[in-house]
Order: C-alpha cells, then structure tokens, then sequence
C-alpha cells in the first residue's frame, strides 16, 4: 500500500490517510455585529470541497481566541458560543465524509489588525477600525506596522485563558484535533524568539523563558482537552535569520519539551517573525526541519511547504522524513487532490455515494 494512504492513529483518533490540509486564512467572516467572526456559507463550501475530495484531516484556518487575536477583523474566532454553533454544521458534515475536523486555535500578537492580502495586508490604525496590538516587546514586525504594548504578566496570563476556553468550545463545536498555533510571527512565535522578544524577566531572554509561554498554553489547553484526542503545535523552525533567531536545533529542543507536555505532533513551518529575510523557496524546502524533528526526537511531524505533487508526497513518507504531508496552496487549486493522488499510487479515499459512479 502507498504510505500516503496507511491510516495513522494519534491516541485514540484514527485519521484515514496522511493527506492533510493546512490552515489557510480566508479573510471572509464578518467583522462586526452578532456573526462577527463566524464561519458561514464560504467557510462551508470551502472545507466541505477538500472532505469530498478524499483529505484525511482538514484544519481550519488560523482561528483567534479573542477578537484582538485576529490577523484581520475578517479572520474566524472561537471566543464565543455563537461561532461555535456555526462551526457545528461544518464539523458534522466533515465527519460524515470520512474526514477528520481539527482547528487552529491562534492569537495574531503584533502581527494583529492588517488587512486582507487582497487589500495589501499592511496594518489598520485604531482610529480606522483597527485595534491596539500586543506582544511580548513594544517591537513592531516591520517599518510602518503598529507597536504593540508590551503584555504584563496579568495579560499573558489572560491570554493562556482564552486559549484553553477556544479548546473547550472547540470540543463543543464537534473538532477531533486542536492545533495551536506557534508559527509564521504570530504571539507564541514571537514569545520564542529573541528577534521579537526582548523582555528580562520570566518570560523573556534564556531559552527556558522564551518558551514559558507555549508551555503554559499547551498545558492549559490539555488540560480541557480530551486524553484520548491529540493536541498538535505548529511552530516556524527557523526565522532564517543568521543570528538572533529561533533555529532549527530550538525547535528540536522544543519538540521535546512539548512532547513531555502531551503534545501529539509537530507540523512544522518556517518563517512569518522577521520581514525582509530571504526564504530558498524550491519544492519541499522546509522538509529538512521536518526531518531534523522526526530524526533528533520522538515527536510525530508533518511536513509542509510547496508539497504539491503525488510522488514527492509519497517519498517523504517512505524516505522517513515525516508522518504525514499538509498540503495547502495546491488544495486550493485542486480540492480532490487526494483522490487524484491515490490513483497515482495505489491507494484508496472515501467516495462519496453520490460521486461513486464516476469511480
């Protein structure tokens, strides 16, 4: 049998193949009034698609935990019971087709209040229907982006709080796999690295420090998350700074911690905490730190970063580099490419019984 479609059971979960989607923002819940923040008839069709289309496991895109956590006032939230109900009918249509549903819990720091990439994705003001941003440091991301207050102890505190109250809707809204979300410059990225964290006390400047505050939402999420459900923590294994970044030997260090903390897996990323870095952009090219986790620890990993074709898939899997592939610009171009995959392979996907006569 293909690798890539061997099941794979984290804890008690089964998920059916290592097809998985990544979260990807959509820009595209309401901003303000009661729905604020809801998924709706976009967000269905768009996750519904990938599920009939044979993914294994499909994560919502970067969901705030508080209405300041929002990358833009358009992003998804789980702060409230109103966006929960709205994520039942996605989750419970996602199961009956065989997919597994998970969510990305997440808090945008400094990186919070910008417009969609469609609107040039720079940061709106307060005064023009922005909000005031926060961060580990009063260091904003880039030239022209807003400072963020410096969080006091009471804040981060506060935000380890909602944290673990997204996980306990997220329980409520019908998700099997909670996802937070430490990578691409957002808070918990900006806690870890010492680019974006200059503080001198508890949670800032020795390695232990920096990662004070992924531990605690780690541990504050597991704790009102089921035993028997896995807690995945995407991170960004490199700032690809020269110096003065997280790094791909931190990340290793980290998987472990995390582990000991009952994470289940890493998906691993880079990148998204300095502006103007050169990034080697070629296909798989952040496979290495993926394999770097999977071969220095014994934490499960999924590797992601232009994963586009069926058998460069397969032979992450089968040259050990990985336990599963996320894929995400290429599900967006092609919400069936795990079907169109196992017929490369081999394998098998679900089919759904309206779709069977076309197989």
């Amino acid at each position: 049998m293909s690798a890539l479609f061997e099941p794979y059971t984290l804890r008690s979960l089964t998920i059916p193949n290592r097809v998985w989607m990544a979260a990807m923002c959509q820009y595209s819940a309401e901003a303000t009034g009661p729905d604020a923040g809801a998924p709706h008839d976009w967000h269905f069709a768009h996750l519904a698609a990938r599920a009939t289309g044979g993914t294994g496991l499909i994560i919502t895109e970067a969901t705030a935990v508080s209405p300041e956590g929002r990358i833009s006032p358009n992003d998804l939230g789980i702060w409230n019971d109103t966006q929960v109900e709205a994520f039942r009918r996605i989750t419970r249509f996602l199961s009956a087709q065989g997919s597994v549903p998970g969510i990305q819990i997440a808090h945008a720091g400094r990186k919070a209040s910008c417009h969609a990439p469609w609107e040039g994705g720079g940061p709106i003001a307060p005064e023009d229907g922005g909000w005031d941003v926060v961060g580990p440091s009063p260091v904003p991301f880039a030239d022209g982006h807003l400072v963020p207050a410096e969080l006091t102890t009471e804040g981060i505190a506060e935000i380890v709080g909602q944290f673990a109250d997204a996980a306990r809707r997220a329980l409520e809204a019908g998700f099997q796999v909670v996802e937070i979300h430490g990578a691409h410059g957002y808070l918990v990225h900006e806690f870890l690295s010492p680019h974006s964290n200059r503080r001198t006390d508890a949670y800032g400047g020795s390695y232990e420090n920096r990662v004070r505050f992924a531990l605690e939402i780690v541990d504050a999420v597991r704790e009102v998350w089921p035993d028997d459900l896995p807690v995945f923590f995407r991170i960004s294994a490199t700032d690809w700074l020269e110096e003065g970044g997280w790094t791909g030997d931190d990340t290793v260090r980290l998987a472990d911690e995390l582990l000991a903390h009952g994470v289940d897996l890493m998906d691993v990323s880079t990148g998204g905490n300095a502006s103007g870095v050169r990034i080697p952009l070629r296909p798989g090219y952040q496979v290495p730190f993926a394999a770097q986790v999977k071969a220095g620890t014994r934490m499960p990993v999924a590797a992601v970063g232009l994963i586009t074709e069926p058998e460069q898939a397969e032979k992450i899997l089968s040259n050990g580099e990985a336990d599963a592939v996320l894929l995400a610009r290429e599900l967006l171009r092609n919400p069936s490419w795990a079907r169109r995959a196992a017929v490369e392979l081999g394998g098998t996907t679900q089919v759904p019984q309206q779709y069977a006569r076309a197989f």
